[in-house]
């Protein structure tokens, strides 16, 4: 029975096709060995399932096997971030594979974990438009230290608002 991947080698697109040639042409200028790790978050950011998560690493380790371990790894990261155990798991296990012989790639954004996973790497190659983003925990890309800091200020309130109707003040 054949894998995923020999399934998606058979279903070619054009988009695939432009897709391999730009790749090739990489590969034939670094002669390293590339994975993309990317998702169209900004074309449908409401889609679930497209954050970094334990699901990946079954991925990353699909995409390794077979590779000459020898030529290093590029990694083209265009990402949201995701959950922060699931990326050191596959840091963990790129490392296992590659050693430290491992590039980042970010031809636009690498955010949270995918920052985490471009800071892991020996060196990162960003283009001029490319950003990586910052890595505090987000909920629905607010910062979690916002959240806390409003959380405390609400707390404030209330008890300034309580200890007000309790002595009689008006508000």
């Amino acid at each position: 029975m054949p894998s995923f991947n020999d399934v998606l080698k058979e279903i070619k697109s054009p988009i695939d096709a432009i897709r391999h040639k730009y790749l090739k042409r990489l590969h034939n200028k670094t002669k390293r060995n590339i994975i993309c790790y990317y998702s169209g978050w900004l074309q449908n950011p409401n889609v679930r399932g497209i954050e970094i998560s334990d699901v990946d690493k079954n991925g990353f380790m699909n995409a390794i096997h077979g590779l000459n371990r020898s030529k290093g790894l590029d990694i083209i990261l265009h990402t949201p971030g995701g959950e922060v155990a699931a990326t050191e798991s596959i840091v963990d296990y790129i490392r296992q594979m590659f050693g430290t012989d491992v590039r980042a790639i970010v031809p636009q954004l690498s955010m949270s974990a995918g920052t985490m996973i471009a800071c892991s790497c020996k060196s990162i190659v960003l283009g001029t438009h490319s950003n990586l983003g910052p890595v505090d925990p987000q909920f629905g890309g607010i910062p979690a230290q916002g959240v806390v800091e409003e959380f405390r200020r609400a707390i404030e309130e209330i008890k300034k608002t309580l200890a007000a109707f309790l002595s009689g003040k008006q508000l």
